[in-house]
């Protein structure tokens, strides 16, 4: 068995294992080795921002796990589509940068979080970004990450803002600045015309620099340990084992589904679990694939009665025309993800912050391009922020080339549906409004038959969709959390020299998509582990609803 030497070693090229890739090699002084399951990410299909469904429909670039039968969903096995190329899950993702609501991260801090407050996180959401349309206070306009507008050529997104506004909504002029709540325009991780990946950002820029190696069609099959210090990974490259050692740390950045997976394999994790499979047990950790989140979501559907939607474009020769410019200019309707407008509202009175959120999209179709649409229509995703749900990821076996047991519980919590029936009458009063008069034909999904609670609640059950936001399975908390497997320095309870930094920590899930909050979780705990001091906190105020106690908006 060969051995190799380093001083970092980095599990998963994904949106946090790319960005501690960069700034852990950036002063040349440490040896950094990044070991990835999958392959390259220069297909044209995971660069070409419109393609997006494509690469998440290959088993090359997916780990495509599906949970156990859902209970709650008529036994339903959901895709969990996770990244297996360099870039991870942000190379086949929507391309949608949503950083969540400055409230969710005083939540994280009041679960165990210290030093999480927006106060604290922002300045990193910052570092990280270059905003095509320019930096202030909130936005960042010299980090790797390019960030930008879509054109809202279409008109049926000014009809969708206008809507909304007639509903009594509040327009927001940055979703992702001073104020998350209302409807505006939607950023995208697009720069130049192509996916601006945690692949494209960061990595591939630091895989110059002698210090940094990057390996790819590697499988971590365990964190080797001495007593309780870890010191390297197993890992397999084809029909070989192999010994990475780390004479600092092992920072394990597999995602919410591989990373609870890989601590349970190395013998960290809930004793009864591990010892179920003949794995020696080198550290108690309950929490370890508990408290799996995600979010649901269904799709609005409406016909529409003008031919303005995207309707040609995803036919043959639409398809050949815009890949066509794509590959000439980089830019048309190749060069977006189409969600380029977007909503964040409260549910209900009592409900502090907004708890759904809107995709709008000019046009009807699958988001994973299962379904081809049949006619022009257009649509908004639409889903609760805050599920009081929780699921867990366990091992089916001892072998790490098996897939773990995934179950998120989706829609356990009775007010999980309450919250889908607001979501459902809520958008049809907004597509009910003036501006769409002109454009708005039947509705295709649910069906204006669907008004009676009995009635949504099935809709919702045969056709809700994951969002694809699994999350929280490794939760950040306090020492006195006994569910907790991180501290706030990202560091894994009980033993030594071995991190986890992904989306897996989060104590909560965001309210909205999260390869932002998880680029900004990297940017941190780079700081943390280098031992730096971290950057000083921002005093940029946020909006916080006053009306929230007795008003929905």
């Amino acid at each position: 068995m060969s051995e190799m030497n380093f001083d970092y070693v980095i599990v998963g090229a994904g949106s946090a294992g790319c960005v501690l890739a960069d700034r852990l090699s950036a002063d040349g002084r440490n040896r950094v080795l990044v070991l990835e399951y999958g392959g390259s990410d220069r297909s044209i299909y995971i660069q070409m921002p419109s393609a997006l469904s494509i690469p998440m429909n290959m088993p090359k670039y997916n780990w495509f796990y599906h949970t156990e039968p859902e209970p709650h969903l008529g036994g339903r096995r959901m895709h969990t589509p996770r990244g297996k190329v360099l870039g991870g899950s942000s190379s086949i993702n929507g391309l949608v940068y949503v950083r969540g609501n400055p409230q969710d991260y005083e939540r994280w801090a009041e679960q165990g979080a210290a030093g999480w407050r927006y106060a604290d996180v922002l300045p990193y959401f910052k570092r990280a970004e270059t905003r095509a349309e320019g930096g202030d206070a909130y936005r960042g306009d010299r980090g790797p990450l390019g960030t930008r507008y879509g054109t809202m050529e279409n008109p049926l997104h000014a009809a969708w803002l206008a809507a909304a506004e007639q509903a009594g909504y509040a327009r927001t002029g940055d979703i992702n600045g001073a104020q998350q709540e209302g409807f505006g325009r939607m950023d995208m991780t697009v720069a130049n015309g192509r996916r601006c990946s945690a692949a494209v950002a960061y990595l591939r820029p630091a895989m110059r620099r002698p210090n940094l190696q990057v390996i790819t069609h590697a499988l971590v099959t365990r964190v080797l340990f001495e007593g309780r210090r870890a010191v390297g990974v197993e890992f397999r490259r084809g029909d070989r084992l192999e010994v990475a050692r780390a004479a600092r740390e092992v920072i394990l950045s597999g995602g919410p589904i591989n990373s609870p997976q890989l601590l349970k394999l190395s013998g960290v994790g809930p004793a009864a679990e591990l010892r179920e499979h003949g794995i020696a047990v080198v550290h108690e950790l309950p929490g370890v694939g508990e408290n799996l989140q995600d979010h649901l979501e269904f799709y609005f559907q409406v016909a529409c009665r003008e031919p303005v939607s995207l309707y040609p474009s995803i036919k043959p020769f639409g398809k050949f025309k815009v890949g066509l410019r794509w590959l000439l200019f980089k830019d048309g309707l190749g060069a977006t993800n189409h969600f380029e407008s977007c909503g964040f509202i409260r549910s209900r009175p009592g409900v502090p912050y907004a708890d759904i959120q809107y995709h709008f999209l000019p046009l009807a179709v699958a988001y994973d391009g299962s379904t081809l649409a049949k006619e022009h229509g257009f649509q908004a995703h639409v889903g609760p922020m805050r599920s009081k749900s929780r699921g867990w990821v366990r091992l089916a076996s001892a072998d790490p080339m098996q897939k773990p047991k995934i179950l998120f519980n989706y829609l356990s919590h009775p007010d999980d549906m309450v919250e889908m029936r607001a979501c459902v009458r809520l958008t049809r009063e907004i597509f009910a409004q003036p501006a769409f008069d002109r454009f708005r034909g039947r509705e295709i999904q649910p069906g204006a038959e669907v008004v009676a609670d009995e009635q949504i609640d099935e809709f919702v059950r045969n056709k809700v969709e994951s969002a694809y936001h699994p999350s929280c399975s490794c939760k950040m908390g306090a020492a006195q959390d006994h569910m907790a497997v991180v501290d706030p320095e990202t560091r894994v309870y009980g033993v030594e020299r071995l991190r986890v930094v992904d989306s897996s920590i989060m104590p909560s899930v965001t309210t909205g998509n999260l390869n932002a909050p998880t680029i900004m979780l990297a940017e941190k705990a780079a700081d943390h582990i280098l031992g730096r001091g971290l950057l000083p906190a921002s005093d940029a105020p946020f909006h916080a609803p006053t009306n929230w106690r007795e008003a929905q908006r």
